[in-house]
């Protein structure tokens, strides 16, 4: 440090831990700490409310944890972090999949994940992948009917063209244990499946820098699971691999390279970054006991792909929002290539509108905002050491409990994994239907009038036998589609009357969080204040409404309420009566006076409304 700067700190003096603890103690005017300021997450740890140099001096990953250096928790690259944009191309016909993976390569894209379940010859792959140079863009291939025979096509191929094997990159996405945690069978049988693992080995042998395995990790975190499982669980599925063919004779050397991984990144944009930075320390130990040479076997190749359970299909724009922060997090973290999934690729084919916003988004992170430029932008940082730390500790926990269950194959047929997940996702779904979760438009802040029903032209009504894909927003969204469909057969769709009467904020705060909570299943709202009682009931009568809320303070329910009922009852008795918040001194007394219901902050948002569209005949 100069002598200039020397000075210049000079001037502030530091300042002890405990001297901060003292001022937080002071702040908090006997609020409970623990409850005020520490975060529990769902990966089971804690996380503090401020981190300080002395937090990372007992980490043990970081005393040999420089750039580019084993156990890559950093970075693997030593130049920049510039990473491979992927598109997906989800397109079977070959013809119609070229022209996409062509124009998405003029424009941006500089590595292709392509489905090839139609790809039965050499003339169909020649079809896809005319004028393709993929001497210099990575593929990813996905959905084949048979890997090994699409390996040997794709060879045939190779030949063909005369082009160099050693310039070819890229994966399978070939994972046998992954479809059997899906539909609790294998695809044929154990024994042909992981057959299959040897025979791409060897036809891919001649092509050394091409997986034939990729580990898909982010299958679990969009069947529901946490970042401890997903890690856990997919290291554990590798470990599978690694030791059924180290059994067959085969060193660690001709396989680890051959196994690239993807994860889903989500938007809890730092724990993402922290994820990708602990499972490259997590595999980098488990590669070490297996008696490795090259110390390159350590390094992890990462696929990241933006999440699927966050995604919403109201609202969709707002996708364009989640997939920048989570290609934010992979870049920082430090993935290998991303593919950021169109902003309506949940409920539509992507169109050449969505695909381009998806690209745009990484060409401008990866050029204008200089995230290549910098090698592991996250190092140092005193929380997200700490997160690397606490999350790599506990998928560490989750992996060895697999190892006690005997091993993922073992647990899988278990159920032992699948009920895990299941767990964890319904953990997750009461979060959103409590609202101790956000999902911006889908349980919170909804665009009311928006409609959605005829833009879905994807309808993913297939069901698994094993562990079920699904997204967060999925039972809202069954809600407003319901109340959609009905809308379309009636000509109406259910009306809440917002009575505002009384206390003008309260009335205002109140009228707002209902129409936030039956927004969410697209119900019509209208409102009116009013100081006469009679003037307000000829509102919510000419409204034609389905449900009255009387919005006002605690104190003056008790006042406005029964002469409101009473009214209701002659001119509007179809109307459900409710009132906005839970005055505990006077529910009886609305209770008994009529009141058919309390809406306030603990009510568990979805099975409310789903109580609703069954009054109300949505179904």
């Amino acid at each position: 440090m100069s002598k200039d700067r020397e000075n210049l700190f000079s001037e502030f003096p530091p300042i002890s831990t405990q001297q901060w603890e003292n001022e937080i103690v002071k702040d908090l005017k006997g609020a409970d700490y623990a409850k005020k300021l520490y975060w529990n997450t769902e990966n089971d740890f804690v996380v503090n409310p401020y981190y300080r140099a002395e937090n990372v001096e007992k980490l043990n990953y970081l005393s040999d944890n420089e750039v580019s250096k084993s156990p890559f928790v950093r970075t693997q690259r030593d130049k920049d972090n510039n990473w491979l944009i992927v598109q997906t191309v989800y397109e079977t016909q070959p013809a119609k999949a070229n022209a996409i993976l062509q124009n998405a390569l003029k424009n941006g894209a500089n590595s292709l994940c392509i489905n090839v379940s139609e790809i039965r010859s050499i003339e169909d792959l020649s079809i896809l992948l005319k004028n393709v140079n993929i001497e210099n863009t990575p593929l990813r291939f996905f959905a084949a009917k048979n890997y090994v025979h699409f390996a040997k096509i794709f060879i045939d191929y190779i030949r063909q063209n005369q082009i160099d094997t050693s310039k070819i990159k890229g994966a399978f996405s070939f994972d046998p244990l992954a479809y059997f945690l899906l539909h609790n069978s294998f695809y044929r049988t154990y024994e042909s499946d992981f057959e299959e693992i040897l025979q791409l080995l060897e036809i891919m042998s001649q092509c050394p820098d091409f997986a034939c395995i990729t580990i898909n990790a982010g299958l679990l975190h969009n069947c529901g699971a946490n970042i401890k499982q997903e890690l856990g669980y997919g290291l554990a599925i590798a470990e599978q691999y690694l030791n059924y063919v180290t059994d067959k004779g085969i060193d660690i050397e001709q396989i680890a390279n051959k196994i690239h991984f993807e994860f889903a990144i989500s938007s809890d944009y730092f724990l993402e970054i922290a994820k990708l930075r602990a499972v490259r320390l997590l595999w980098a130990n488990i590669v070490k006991a297996y008696q490795y040479q090259d110390i390159n076997n350590l390094k992890m190749h990462i696929f990241a792909r933006s999440s699927r359970w966050d995604k919403t299909i109201f609202d969709p724009y707002v996708n364009m929002l989640r997939t920048t922060t989570e290609g934010m997090s992979a870049a920082i973290g430090g993935a290998d290539s991303i593919d950021l999934e169109p902003f309506n690729a949940i409920y539509q084919i992507p169109d050449e509108f969505s695909m381009r916003i998806a690209r745009n988004t990484q060409i401008i992170l990866q050029e204008e905002s200089a995230f290549g430029k910098v090698i592991d932008p996250a190092g140092g940082s005193y929380y997200i050491e700490n997160l690397t730390n606490s999350i790599a500790e506990q998928s560490w926990n989750a992996f060895l409990e697999i190892q006690q269950q005997g091993g993922m194959l073992e647990a899988a047929q278990k159920g032992f994994i699948q009920q895990n997940i299941e767990k964890t996702c319904r953990k997750r779904d009461m979060e959103l239907a409590t609202r101790k979760k956000i999902l911006l438009g889908t349980n919170q802040y909804p665009n009311i009038n928006e409609e959605m029903l005829t833009k879905i032209s994807i309808h993913n009504t297939l069901k698994n036998n094993g562990l079920q894909l699904y997204r967060g927003a999925a039972a809202f969204e069954e809600l407003r589609l319901k109340t959609e469909q009905k809308a379309a057969k009636t000509g109406k769709r259910p009306t809440v009357f917002l009575l505002k009467t009384g206390n003008v904020a309260m009335r205002q705060a109140r009228a707002g969080f209902i129409t936030n909570f039956f927004g969410c299943a697209g119900y019509q709202i209208t409102e009116g204040a009013f100081e006469a009682t009679e003037d307000a009931v000829n509102a919510a009568c000419e409204a034609k409404a389905d449900i009255v809320v009387i919005c006002s303070a605690d104190d003056e329910y008790i006042i406005h309420t029964p002469l409101i009922i009473n009214l209701l009852k002659e001119k509007l008795p179809i109307a459900f009566c409710l009132i906005a918040g839970y005055p505990v001194e006077h529910i009886d007394a609305l209770t008994t006076a009529g009141v058919f219901d309390f809406i306030h902050i603990k009510c568990n948002l979805l099975e409310t409304l789903k109580k609703y569209n069954q009054l109300l005949k949505i179904e």
